[in-house]
């Protein structure tokens, strides 16, 4: 980053720089990905929320890159993470190839994508099941974008493939109540719970089965971890679309966990075309180790300045407050 924010940056943050990196396949809306990675004395952390996120809810994700940058993360329970392999809404033949290239035994295939059909999806998810083979484990996400009955019908078609969960099928509780209502595939929360107002407090009681972890939209991994306890549910820790550095925060808050039943969401640098790591973290016979990933080449994936400008301001907004 050229220039600091105008505003004054918490005690002990010592650097800021911004990422930007094109994905592989357009991935929620976007075909390309950057942030801010900060160092302070515990090492990097990582502050990307998207575009369409207001200053108000970005602050949980700026409290998350301060506590990996300045306090550091709670003492893991694990050495390695089991991950899910992530399938972008591309068509079959893509699809199989990223399983069968992954290493992975479950994988998380995106439906529902704007454009596209159900046909669409039933190909994708088909593929994917054949790659994988009859023992593998599929989730399909379909970001909210299902009214009860259209999840309903999708998920009963989708499910001849054998899912073990659908995360997010519906936006609000009600719809994901009734929903659970009308199915027997577990229903998995997402955002309803990372932007609700308050996480720990959002009532899930007949809505779902497991509750998705995210560190940044959580605001830390102990965040994370006390919204864990306070559900009292199965839990599956999923990235946010980070850059190694945010993604290692995952994978301590996975490491952190006292149980860990469901493979995790973690390995999604596989849809950057380059990292800020010279070692990214990437999945090696389906999981993924805990520890820290510096950003040793920041230098080759650095926003250009329109970028860090924008970023400058929007880190201006957050701490203004």
């Amino acid at each position: 980053m050229t220039a600091a924010p105008a505003a004054a940056l918490p005690a002990g943050i010592t650097e800021l720089a911004v990422y930007e990196v094109p994905l592989r396949a357009r991935f929620r809306g976007i075909d390309v990905r950057d942030g801010v990675l900060l160092r302070g004395p515990a090492g990097w952390g990582e502050f990307s929320p998207f575009w369409d996120y207001d200053a108000a809810e970005s602050r949980r994700w700026w409290a998350a890159a301060v506590e990996s940058a300045v306090e550091g993360w709670p003492a893991p329970v694990r050495g390695s993470v089991p991950v899910n392999v992530t399938v972008p809404a591309v068509d079959p033949e893509r699809a199989h190839a990223i399983v069968a290239a992954s290493g992975c035994r479950t994988a998380k295939v995106k439906v529902a994508e704007p454009g596209q059909s159900p046909a669409d999806d039933l190909a994708r998810v088909a593929a994917v099941r054949d790659a994988l083979g009859p023992s593998g484990a599929i989730r399909v996400d379909a970001n909210a974008a299902w009214d009860v009955d259209t999840a309903a019908a999708r998920i009963g078609e989708l499910d001849r493939f054998g899912l073990e969960y659908v995360e997010q099928p519906c936006a609000t509780l009600e719809k994901l109540v009734a929903l659970r209502r009308r199915i027997d595939v577990r229903i998995a929360a997402d955002e309803v719970v990372r932007r609700s107002d308050d996480p720990l407090r959002v009532d899930l009681r007949e809505a779902c089965d497991v509750v998705v972890l995210k560190v940044q939209p959580l605001g830390g991994v102990r965040a994370a971890l006390r919204v864990a306890e306070a559900h009292g549910l199965p839990c599956v820790v999923s990235s946010a679309l980070e850059s190694s550095v945010g993604i290692a925060a995952g994978v301590a808050l996975a490491a952190a966990l006292p149980e860990l039943p469901f493979a995790c969401g973690l390995a999604t640098v596989a849809l950057f075309t380059d990292d800020v790591s010279g070692a990214p973290l990437l999945p090696v016979d389906g999981a993924l180790p805990v520890g820290r990933r510096d950003p040793d080449r920041i230098a080759a994936v650095a926003a250009g300045e329109q970028t860090a400008a924008r970023w400058r301001t929007r880190i201006d907004e957050v701490l203004a407050r």
